[in-house]
């Protein structure tokens, strides 16, 4: 068990946390949040003096003052009123610039982290889930972001305003609303948390159901081909039942907040009513000043529902929390993984690069309980099973290395290893004479270039995808290398050159299109090593001509290790690597080997590459 993200034990979120959260997506933001917070007390201000308004223009009319007086109260009365609307869409418009800039600035860091992590994170994760994560789970903390604090301070504010007024009017009335807003406080406040854990629970049902819709769709050919309809459909039945249960278990506990909430107010406004006819009974207070408390009773229920409604979207918000600190807390095998700055100082000589493995032995069982917060439990767990043991052998600078082996004998995992996808589990491995441990992982991966069979292409231009979106690099660097590569006759057939843009997935282009396009990434970025990880077992005869001389082209003045299916690609090698089980089962030069009839690789020579490798 790796990187679980399901089994947190954390259930609720301090104010500290909260707090310090805050504090670093709007730290860079406080002219904005200045700006909210004077829009919010200027509009609380006149929320507070509209109704003395009121009771002015009620006891006036009463008296039987004169109409002129009353229309100019009146006017008055719809001015603040129309300049509280207007501060109101003001304030709305800002309170979404600063959820959008913030919760955006949340959403690149967690992108930006799980980028980061080794890959058995994103083994354990779909792709669907962590969409989920980055954005479903940040979506929530929008509205902490952009209105928590002010709405909280702001209505808190609000309250204590309209009890200071009505302390003016009469003590009665300011003890009696006091009183019941203290109380209704510390209710609300009792029950803040009474949802988090029902909607932590929320999220993550419905990442898992993202992460179950995004692997069946990628899978939906199998799936049809298979007759896996009935049963996709019924595993989807039961996430989107689960889901609905546990969105209802949430959504009825905060029905119980609400509910209560809703009982508090008509308890409240009995008060207000009663505490003021009473007043008026006695004669204390006037028609006007009935109509003002009755109204600021109900002023101080609109808070109060304000602050319910935080306190709801604070549970939400704090379920959210907990989900992206799990994910921030993921400490990944490969230190420096997620640092994408450049690194300050170069560790490798440029050229070509010289590899050596040493004694190298690796398990994915240990990459994954290598990465996880918590200690091995017994010494059966810290002891997985070997994919690689004992592979010892050096390639100098500048030699081609042929690796070969049976499905299932540790080629790709040994490739992974020299792109530090993974650590090693024992063993040191070297590269241009210097530990792999040791080099800045930036510097690395633009220092190893890698070509797999998959070759993923991006809803982006051909210069975006053959630059992979590094501007530095200069458009004729990148038409010499479709010409050297045997591209320019595809180039010259684009509408639009280097601005046409591609299809996701690489769909309207063949398999060698892709392939040497992928090729044309590598040679772009002109590498010391090159891997070519099955680069070319899917192409079809008629293209293979052309993909060697890209290979040919590719290989010049590098080092290369070739994962080989193909008798051709073979025949480039200087050195041979056999594999077999996780262990070296036979290494030397090509030539050597293939003047040996006691080899292993004179033997695949006679028998056919494709079929013994199969």
């Amino acid at each position: 068990m790796g990187y679980n993200l399901n089994n947190m034990a954390k259930t609720s979120v301090s104010f500290s946390e909260y707090l310090r959260f805050f504090r670093r997506y709007l730290g860079g933001r406080w002219l904005w949040f200045a700006a909210l917070g004077l829009i919010l007390f200027t509009s609380i201000g006149l929320q507070i003096y509209n109704p003395q308004i009121m009771r002015t223009f009620l006891d006036r009319a009463l008296a039987g003052d004169e109409l002129s007086a009353l229309q100019g109260l009146a006017f008055l009365f719809i001015g603040i009123a129309i300049a509280q609307q207007l501060l109101g869409v003001l304030a709305t418009y800002l309170t979404e610039l600063l959820g959008w800039a913030a919760t955006n600035q949340v959403r690149l860091d967690l992108a930006r982290y799980t980028l980061g992590l080794d890959m058995s994170f994103h083994t354990a994760h779909t792709p669907g889930e962590m969409i989920e994560r980055i954005d479903g789970d940040v979506m929530a903390l929008s509205n902490f972001f952009s209105q928590f604090i002010l709405q909280v301070f702001g209505n808190i504010l609000l309250i204590f305003g309209i009890l200071i007024i009505l302390l003016r009017e009469d003590w009665r009335v300011s003890l009696s609303l006091g009183v019941f807003v203290a109380l209704t406080l510390a209710i609300l406040l009792r029950m803040v948390n009474i949802a988090v854990p029902s909607w932590e629970k929320e999220r993550q049902a419905s990442a898992d159901m993202y992460g179950f819709i995004e692997e069946r769709l990628n899978g939906t050919e199998d799936i049809r081909s298979n007759d896996g309809v009935p049963y996709v459909l019924q595993r989807f039945y039961r996430l989107t039942r689960d889901l609905m249960r546990i969105t209802l278990a949430a959504s009825f506990r905060w029905a119980i907040v609400m509910n209560t909430t809703w009982v508090l107010f008509t308890v409240g406004n009995a008060v207000g009513l009663l505490v003021s006819a009473y007043l008026y009974h006695t004669g204390v207070i006037s028609l006007g000043s009935v109509f003002m408390i009755i109204h600021y009773t109900n002023m101080i229920n609109w808070p109060l529902e304000r602050l319910s409604q935080q306190f709801q979207d604070l549970q939400k918000a704090g379920a959210s929390l907990i989900r992206i600190m799990g994910v921030q807390q993921m400490q990944g095998k490969i230190p420096g993984e997620g640092d994408f700055a450049a690194p300050k100082e170069h560790h490798l000589m440029p050229g070509p690069l010289a590899v050596d493995f040493k004694e190298v032995a690796f398990g994915y069982g240990d990459a994954e309980t290598a990465s996880r917060a918590e200690p091995v439990a017994t010494p059966e767990q810290a002891a997985p099973e070997l994919v690689l043991q004992a592979i010892d052998f050096s390639l100098t600078p500048g030699r081609i290395l042929g690796l070969l082996g049976r499905t299932g004998s540790g080629k790709t995992t040994l490739t992974r290893l020299l792109f530090r996808l993974y650590d090693t589990t024992g063993g040191e491995i070297r590269l241009g004479g210097k530990p792999l441990r040791d080099l800045p992982i930036q510097e690395l991966r633009r220092r190893v270039g890698m070509v797999t069979q998959n070759i993923q292409l991006f809803h982006a231009t051909v210069r975006e995808n053959l630059t992979f979106f590094d501007d530095s690099i200069p458009d004729d660097a990148v038409l010499q290398a479709l010409r050297d590569l045997g591209l320019w006759d595809w180039y010259e057939s684009l509408p639009n050159g280097l601005d046409t843009e591609l299809e996701s997935g690489g769909g309207g282009l063949s398999a060698g299109e892709a392939q040497l396009l992928a090729f044309t990434r590598i040679f772009l970025r002109d590498p010391g090593l090159i891997i070519l990880d099955e680069a070319t077992s899917r192409l079809d005869p008629a293209t293979e001509h052309r993909i060697e001389q890209a290979v040919d082209k590719l290989v010049q003045n590098r080092t290369a290790i070739i994962v080989a299916h193909r008798l051709g690609t073979v025949q480039r090698a200087d050195d041979i690597l056999i594999l077999d089980d996780g262990q070296v089962l036979e290494s030397g030069e090509r030539e050597t080997l293939a003047a040996d009839p006691q080899s292993r690789f004179y033997h695949l020579l006679q028998t056919g590459m494709e079929e013994v490798l199969a």
